[in-house]
């Protein structure tokens, strides 16, 4: 199968992620159908899309028959084997629940036509599980948009443990046929590339902040005036859902030991108080709008240094690398287009000096890896120290991550 061969896409889900990733791919000029359990939904989802076409024509972006011809191209329903039954391609985007994953693909795996691939947008669940539900775990490959859909450009491409080479190189293609920015995971792990380098690092600072090293004020005020960060750490976790950050790193600590959820993040959770969504998360927001709050002050800048989340974020980047999960240059493009970040973690490694990243992260295990599960982020990883050992420093060597010409 080649992607020229994809005609019809069947999305099922009409949520937040379900009804833009339908939109992409109707403005991509594929027929498509979109499935979820109850007609008010997908009601709901057409209003969503029809309101976002309308910005893209406001914007000059589509022109209005284009936005007609997109509307014209997708089609809703409530039954399943409708939905995927001419289907050359499945985009599965329920609830992030791994046994209700697997019933679909198993109810997917039956109506569809054999020649389909079978992707899951899951954020965080194994790719391998749910491929276990159907008779063709070849053709089933993990499809991660980034919300919202219609307007953040990566697409993780991630694979199963059966996932063949055709699956991964249709995705691929697929993605930017859809006007993507793909990069390939080339193994099943916990958090895939964007979400277990740059979570990580939150729930580093999360846990000096619960053992009450310092005060989330502190760190949010030297991430906003020291290092522009406009919406700081916990103010960040705020806007995107405390919950959505939560899910990704519960699933790494059930499968990767010691690793462990921060408590101030989990009792958040627990108290329902997620965020802006909510009214409250880590800071209070009455109207439901993000802005900077208050108590974040130029005098507590000084406190705490924003530069050791990057030496964590570093140093996962380091282990995906090690570990043949993903090449340096798609961990920076995940982590940069993922996380609206200006350069990559491994670039920025490069620029520090690997000898300095790896002397700086020894620090920092010295310093705090005494606390619960915060060791095994903060030692530095093999590859890192390997590099040093062979003069290959980064920018000041010639070689690092990259290459670079004396």
């Amino acid at each position: 199968m080649k992607v020229e061969d994809i005609k019809t896409i069947a999305v099922l889900g009409a949520g937040v992620m379900g009804h833009g990733i339908a939109q992409v791919c109707a403005m991509a000029g594929y027929e498509v159908y979109m499935r979820d359990i109850k007609q008010e939904f997908l009601d709901n989802a057409m209003q969503k899309i029809k309101w976002s076409l309308g910005k893209f024509v406001e914007k000059k972006k589509i022109t209005e028959d284009a936005a007609k011809q997109t509307l014209d191209r997708l089609h809703t329903t409530i039954d399943l084997k409708e939905a995927v039954s001419n289907a050359d391609f499945v985009i599965e985007a329920v609830p992030e629940k791994l046994d209700l994953k697997k019933q679909v693909f198993k109810e997917v795996d039956e109506l569809s036509p054999s020649h389909a691939i079978l992707a899951t947008n899951t954020s965080s669940l194994p790719i391998t599980e749910i491929a276990e539900a159907t008779k063709r775990p070849n053709k089933v490959v993990g499809m991660h948009f980034f919300n919202p859909p219609q307007i953040m450009a990566l697409v993780e491409v991630i694979r199963g443990e059966k996932t063949d080479d055709e699956t991964v190189q249709v995705t691929v293609d697929l993605a930017k046929k859809l006007g993507k920015e793909p990069v390939i995971c080339s193994k099943d792990v916990p958090g895939f590339i964007a979400n277990r380098v740059m979570l990580s690092p939150l729930n580093f600072v999360a846990w000096l902040v619960s053992e009450g090293v310092y005060t989330k004020e502190e760190v949010d005020s030297a991430a906003y005036f020291k290092s522009g960060q406009r919406m700081g750490i916990f103010g960040l976790l705020d806007f995107v859902g405390i919950d959505t950050a939560y899910y990704v790193l519960k699933f790494m600590e059930e499968r990767e030991p010691p690793f462990k959820v921060a408590p101030i993040i989990e009792e958040r959770v627990k108290a329902g108080e997620l965020g802006v969504k909510t009214g409250k998360g880590f800071y209070e927001y009455p109207d439901k709008m993000w802005k900077v709050p208050s108590s974040w002050k130029k005098e507590l800048a000084n406190k705490f240094n924003p530069l050791w989340p990057t030496l964590v974020a570093i140093n996962r980047a380091a282990e995906l690398v090690a570990l043949g999960i993903a090449t340096p240059e798609d961990v920076d493009k995940a982590v940069r287009l993922g996380f609206n970040i200006p350069i990559g973690v491994l670039q920025l490694a490069d620029q520090m000096g690997i000898d300095t990243v790896v002397k700086n992260l020894e620090d920092l295990a010295q310093k705090f890896g005494h606390i619960d599960a915060l060791k095994q982020l903060l030692e530095p990883h093999p590859l890192l120290k390997e590099m040093v050992s062979k003069g290959e420093l980064g920018r000041k060597s010639g070689k690092g991550f990259y290459t670079y010409k004396k």
